[in-house]
């Protein structure tokens, strides 16, 4: 019992302590500080105090950019601000000086504050082959390797001002940054950028004169919803419209970047990015889709057509048993595009469609966004078959995700070696980037992990959820909207079923919860997210289709309903919400008496989530993890490959009726079964 709770009833402090958390919601709007961390490590520069002046004086405008909130109480002042904020100029948008480099000292300091890591995982130098050795050797050789690895301190980048004074990009495409209300770069844009538009510039002589510069191969390990996204697309964008600018024909469209993301959902929302930072520029992003032709080396084979008419489809999510024959595709005309986004079925089924299997020589640069998962055993055949089929010398690769496993990143490794080596070309150096502490969740996010005992729990639990009751539960609650994350397709839709009624018809009633996943097709899912980021859903219940890399900027939190499959799992479904450093988001992880052998994987995650926010040790949670067992190998890998197999099977049911009420359903429609039978005999 909360004794200040009850001696404070009737007074106004109880009324002006209520609505004060509606301020610290990510959908209130109001954007937190892009930058996740900024530790003391030394004495500050002054331009730093500098750079700080010059946001102040640009308040006004970051204003303008910020996200609406409906649902927010009127402020009296904004208007004045408005009123007597002066009209905006393009003042901001003229490049500065070119700024100096900064010595190692500055660098290692700035790198340091924002939890910033550089390591050269290969330097480009081909090693002979290795003969087969013993386990202690083995062991041995790993060792000597780790410590091998070198720590690099490039340049970082302070302000996005400095793109076009410092690495000279585009002034067309630092105007479309500027529109975008792009100011100060999040930790993976201030050390990211730098090192993909100059590298030169950027690592200077750290690497050592044996070592080429003009050309590097990245790895960014970053947290969820920390600008990923713009950190590939500026570079793509950028050295397209250099390459255009030195052309006789600037309108030719060809194609010189792919990027490749696990989910339809996921490609959409690149494009939409890449539309916003190609605006006036003359640069055509595409969104791959069914049947699409794209320019090929053998001219999109359409010597093909006779011999492939009568081959079925793969059976891959994006194809269809009505799907087109070769000869209807000849038809349709080409899309010529300068960066094209795709799922990897889709580009793979047009690759080898037919007899021939094409490639796409012109592509200098190839991205992988959420490269782990598209590198892992489900995706990585596609992955790779669109990797080889990048043909061009030139050709360099970047990795993006919030989690990248020792596995992926010896797999990503080797196979760079062996696709420079099958085109005969010197390898490029790789170097990956770690902000914070490696797979871990955001620090700006609350944990929450609930003990249900029961699937009948579980469904109570969530409702209790939709309507809390006052005072119940300390700490922050979870408001809508919120992202309920299921284990499989049938699950989802079961729970959507029961939950549809659950909201009042005066709220909108079953119109506020909406179910997404993989079975429905491309324009109910597309309606889907865009209710939702309208505001018109309110409780979105889904798969693992929308827990990678999809940005709603204004969820409130997110609900395991049934746990994840993995750590890096978790990861990314707790990612969905606390979107560019917002305040205020709530993960909660309900988990039965069925989940006891894996919790402590999630508990583990949630530990390593807190330490990195600076937070002190819960005795809760540290009592949990002290009691909870310790995961096995083989439990983990069941786990991830088949989830929960008692939510597999139908054994755990989503239902709120009672056994003997499912049963008396059950007999019931098997007695009206065989009666239809009787009266057909």
């Amino acid at each position: 019992m909360d004794i200040f709770r009850v001696l404070s009833l009737g007074t106004t402090v109880g009324k002006a302590g209520k609505s004060a958390p509606s301020g610290a919601l990510p959908s209130s709007g109001s954007r937190a500080n892009a930058q996740l961390f900024h530790d003391d490590v030394g004495t500050t520069r002054g331009t730093k105090r500098k750079r700080a002046a010059q946001n102040e004086e640009d308040g006004s405008d970051e204003e303008d950019v910020s996200d609406l909130d409906f649902f927010a109480p009127k402020d009296t002042t904004k208007g004045v601000k408005k009123a007597s904020a002066p009209p905006k100029t393009t003042q901001n948008l003229k490049p500065s000086p070119k700024a100096k480099l900064l010595d190692e000292d500055e660098c290692k300091q700035i790198l340091r504050s924002h939890r910033l890591k550089f390591t050269l995982l290969s330097a480009g130098a081909d090693k002979k082959s290795k003969v087969k050795k013993s386990k202690k050797k083995a062991k041995a050789a790993a060792k000597e390797v780790k410590s091998d690895k070198k720590q690099l301190f490039p340049q970082p980048l302070q302000a996005f001002s400095e793109l076009r004074s410092t690495y000279n990009i585009s002034s067309r495409l630092a105007d479309n940054l500027d529109a975008q209300g792009y100011r100060e770069p999040t930790e993976v844009q201030m050390a990211g950028l730098p090192l993909l538009l100059d590298p030169v510039r950027a690592l200077g002589s750290a690497l050592g004169e044996d070592v080429p510069t003009e050309s590097v191969d990245f790895m960014g390990v970053a947290p969820t919803g920390s600008g990923k996204t713009v950190s590939f697309l500026i570079p793509a964008i950028n050295s397209i419209m250099k390459r255009r600018a030195g052309s006789e024909d600037r309108k030719v469209h060809t194609l010189e970047a792919v990027i490749v993301a696990p989910t339809r959902e996921l490609a959409n929302q690149i494009h939409n990015e890449g539309l916003k930072l190609t605006a006036g520029t003359g640069i055509k992003i595409a969104a791959m889709r069914k049947g699409m032709r794209i320019v090929a080396e053998d001219g999109v084979a359409e010597v093909e057509e006779k011999e492939s008419e009568s081959e079925s489809s793969d059976g891959s999510e994006e194809e269809e048993s009505g799907s087109e024959s070769d000869e209807d595709d000849s038809t349709k005309p080409v899309t010529k595009a300068d960066i094209l986004v795709t799922t990897p079925m889709l580009l793979l089924n047009f690759l080898n469609k037919g007899k021939t299997k094409r490639t796409i020589p012109s592509v200098k640069s190839l991205i992988l966004d959420e490269a782990d998962v598209l590198l892992d055993e489900l995706f990585r055949d596609q992955t790779i078959g669109i990797w080889t089929a990048c043909t061009n010398p030139e050709l360099h690769l970047t990795f993006w995700s919030a989690t990248m496993g020792s596995n992926i990143e010896t797999l990503a490794t080797e196979q760079l070696k062996t696709h420079y080596k099958g085109l005969g070309t010197a390898s490029k150096p790789l170097i990956r980037l770690v902000v914070g502490l490696k797979d871990t969740a955001v620090p700006n996010v609350t944990h929450k992990l609930t003990y249900t005992a029961t699937e009948p729990g579980k469904l109570y639990a969530l409702r209790q959820l939709l309507h809390p009751v006052s005072g119940s539960e300390k700490g922050p609650s979870l408001r809508p909207p919120f992202i309920v994350f299921t284990q499989t397709i049938d699950r989802a839709t079961a729970l959507h079923e029961e939950l549809k009624y659950d909201i009042p018809i005066e709220a909108g009633g079953s119109a506020r919860i909406a179910v997404l996943h993989s079975s429905l097709s491309d324009s109910v899912r597309s309606n889907i997210m865009r209710r939702f980021r309208l505001g018109e859903i309110w409780v979105l219940i889904t798969t693992d289709v929308l827990a990678r890399g999809v940005d709603f900027a204004g969820v409130n939190g997110v609900v395991n309903y049934d746990v994840p499959t993995s750590a890096a799992s978790y990861v990314h479904r707790a990612g969905r919400t606390g979107r560019a450093g917002r305040e205020g988001g709530v993960a909660v992880t309900l988990y039965t008496k069925d989940d006891m052998p894996y919790i402590k994987t999630f508990a583990n995650v949630i530990a390593m989530s807190e330490k990195q926010a600076g937070k002190e040790e819960s005795k809760v949670l540290r009592a949990l993890l002290d009691a909870l067992p310790d995961v096995k190998k083989e439990d983990k890998k069941k786990l991830k490959t088949r989830g929960v197999e008692s939510r597999r099977t139908g054994a755990a049911m989503i239902t709120s009726k009672s056994t003997w009420e499912r049963k008396k359903e059950h007999n019931r429609k098997a007695a009206i079964k065989e009666s239809r039978k009787r009266k057909s005999a």
